[in-house]
C-alpha cells in the first residue's frame, strides 16, 4: 500500500460509509469505513428498500448466497405492517449464533466491497477495540473483501496483528476478551472458524495493513515492540479529536460536569514516535489548511481527518443533522463538550451542544433507559463465574443488580442508539417515540465555516481534499 498523506477518519456507525470513503481513496487519499454496529447499518439500509440496490448488489459477491439470501429475506422484506416491529440483528454475546456471525461477516464485507469498487486505490476500516465481541468476524468479512488497512482505536489492540496473519491464512482465531471481575486463572475468549461459518469462501486472503490509534509514547512503544505481530503504522490522536478520547493522565478526579483536562503529560513526543521506525499520521486539530505542512514537517507520514468529512455530502449523516449542525460553525457558535460521562466506555467522549440531540439536557432525561443494542456493553464475570453483559446507560435497577455502582449510571448515555439515529437508522423507543441522535465532533468544529464559505453547505469529500492539501508543501 503506497502511503497516502491524508486518512479520512473512520467516525462511527455510518457516517464514514463507503460512499465517502470510495469518493476519498478516488481522489487519492485513504478512504476509512466504520465497522461500529455495521450489521444494523446493513440491515437499516434494507428495512429503507436499498436505495441504489447497492446492498444487495455487493450481497450477491458475497462467497456464501444462502447466506446472503437469508439476509435480504429477513431485512429485506417490503412496508410493514401496522403495528410491526422493525427488525434488527440480535445482540452480541461470546457465544453468538452463527446467523449473527455471519450477519457481520457479510455487513463489513458489502461496505469494503463498495468503498473499493470504481477504483484501484486502497481502502481501510476503522473498529472500536471496546466492542469486542464482533471483531473477529469483522476482521474476516473485510478481509474477504481485500480491505487494505486496518484501524483500531479506544483500547490496546495487542493481539490483532497475529489475528490478522491468521485470518489470512484461513486459520481459526481467538481473541482473549478483557471481563471485568475475571482473575489471573480465568481465560475468556472470543472464537472464529472460517471453515464452518461460511461456504464457499476463499481460505487464502491477503493480510491488511495494521495501524493502531495511540494518544501517548508510551501505548506506541507498547503496540510497535510488544504486539503480537507486525505493526504497519500508527495513527498519534491528541485530545482535541472527535469521539472517544483517551482519558487525561495523572488528572484530579473530576466534580461532576467538569470536563477532563489535559496538560503536559498528554502531549506525545513526536521525536519518539519517529524512533520507532514506521510510518505515523497525526490526528485531532488537523482539519484545517495548513496543517499538513506541518504534520509533514514535525517527521509525520501525514494527517488524520475527521470532523470536516463528517459533514460532507458523501457522509452518513441525515442530512437535517448536517445542515443545523454547519449553520452553527459559520456563525461560529458551535459549542463542543469533552464530556466525561457520556459514553458507557468510561472514555470521554465529545459531543456538540445541538438542539433536539441527546447533548441538552431536557432530551436525555425524557429519554427511558433502554439498553436494546448492547454494542457498548461491559463484559463482565457472574458470581456463578459465567459471562455476563452490563452497560451503565442501562436500566439502573438492571445495572444494580448486575452488581454495577449505581454513582456510574449517572450521566450515561446509550450512544448505541444515538449513533444509529445520526444516520438515520435508529430504533423506535417503547412510547412510540424515535430515537435521538448525539453528535461527536473535533474541538475544531467551528474552523467548518471556511468550507462552507468556499463551496456551499453541500461541500463535498474532493472539496475537502482540495483544501487540506493548499499549502502542503513549502514553496
Amino acid at each position: 500500500m503506497q502511503d497516502p498523506v491524508i486518512i479520512q477518519g473512520g467516525m462511527g456507525a455510518g457516517v464514514s460509509n463507503w460512499t465517502l470513503a470510495r469518493a476519498v481513496s478516488r481522489a487519492g487519499q485513504l478512504g476509512i469505513v466504520s465497522g461500529t454496529g455495521i450489521e444494523a447499518i446493513m440491515a437499516g439500509r434494507l428495512r429503507a428498500g436499498d436505495e441504489g440496490a447497492h446492498v444487495r448488489r455487493a450481497l450477491a459477491a458475497f462467497p456464501d448466497q444462502r447466506v446472503a439470501d437469508r439476509i435480504v429475506a429477513t431485512y429485506f422484506s417490503g412496508p410493514r405492517a401496522a403495528g410491526e416491529r422493525a427488525r434488527f440483528p440480535k445482540r452480541h454475546r461470546v457465544d453468538d449464533p452463527a446467523e449473527l456471525v455471519q450477519e457481520t461477516i457479510a455487513a463489513t464485507f458489502v461496505e469494503v466491497l463498495l468503498a473499493k469498487q470504481g477504483h484501484d486505490r486502497p481502502v481501510g476500516i476503522n473498529l472500536l477495540t471496546k466492542i469486542q465481541i464482533p471483531t473477529l468476524a469483522s476482521l474476516y468479512g473485510a478481509m474477504l473483501a481485500e480491505v487494505d488497512l486496518v484501524i483500531m482505536g479506544a483500547g490496546i489492540p495487542r493481539e490483532v496483528p497475529a489475528i490478522l496473519e491468521q485470518l489470512s491464512r484461513g486459520e481459526d482465531v481467538t481473541m482473549t476478551l478483557a471481563v471485568e471481575g475475571a482473575g489471573p486463572l480465568d481465560d475468556f475468549r472470543a472464537h472464529l472458524s472460517p471453515a464452518h461459518v461460511l461456504a464457499g469462501a476463499r481460505r487464502e486472503l491477503r493480510r491488511p495493513a495494521f495501524f493502531p490509534i495511540v494518544a501517548s509514547n508510551v501505548l506506541a512503544t507498547t503496540m510497535t515492540r510488544k504486539a503480537s505481530g507486525r505493526i504497519d503504522g500508527l495513527v498519534v490522536e491528541g485530545p482535541v479529536a472527535g469521539g472517544h478520547n483517551a482519558p487525561p493522565r495523572g488528572g484530579a478526579a473530576l466534580e461532576r460536569g467538569q470536563e477532563p483536562v489535559y496538560g503536559l503529560r498528554d502531549e506525545v513526543d513526536l521525536a519518539k514516535i519517529a524512533d520507532l521506525g514506521v510510518p505515523f499520521y497525526l490526528a485531532g486539530g488537523f482539519g484545517n489548511a495548513g496543517r499538513l505542512r506541518d504534520a509533514l514537517a514535525r517527521g509525520a507520514t501525514g494527517i488524520q481527518v475527521g470532523t470536516a468529512f463528517a459533514f460532507c455530502r458523501e457522509s452518513g449523516l441525515v442530512l437535517s443533522l448536517k445542515l443545523a449542525a454547519l449553520r452553527k460553525a459559520v456563525e461560529g457558535i458551535g459549542r463542543v463538550v469533552t464530556d466525561a460521562l457520556a459514553s458507557p466506555t468510561g472514555f470521554p467522549f465529545k459531543v456538540l451542544n445541538l438542539e433536539g440531540t441527546l447533548s441538552e439536557v431536557t432530551e436525555y432525561l425524557k429519554r427511558p433507559r433502554v439498553c436494546n443494542l448492547g454494542f457498548l456493553s461491559r463484559i463482565y464475570k457472574r458470581e456463578d463465574g459465567q459471562i455476563g453483559y452490563r452497560c451503565p446507560a442501562e436500566p439502573e435497577s438492571a445495572w444494580r443488580t448486575k452488581g454495577g455502582d449505581p454513582a456510574e449510571t449517572e450521566g450515561r448515555k446509550c450512544l448505541c442508539n444515538a449513533l444509529l439515529a445520526n444516520v438515520g437508522v435508529g430504533r423506535t423507543l417503547p412510547d412510540g417515540d424515535l430515537e435521538k441522535p448525539l453528535l461527536t465532533v473535533g474541538a475544531c468544529f467551528n474552523q467548518l465555516r471556511e468550507l462552507v464559505q468556499r463551496w456551499g453547505e453541500n461541500y463535498s469529500a474532493a472539496n475537502v481534499l482540495e483544501f487540506l492539501l493548499a499549502d502542503a508543501v513549502p514553496s
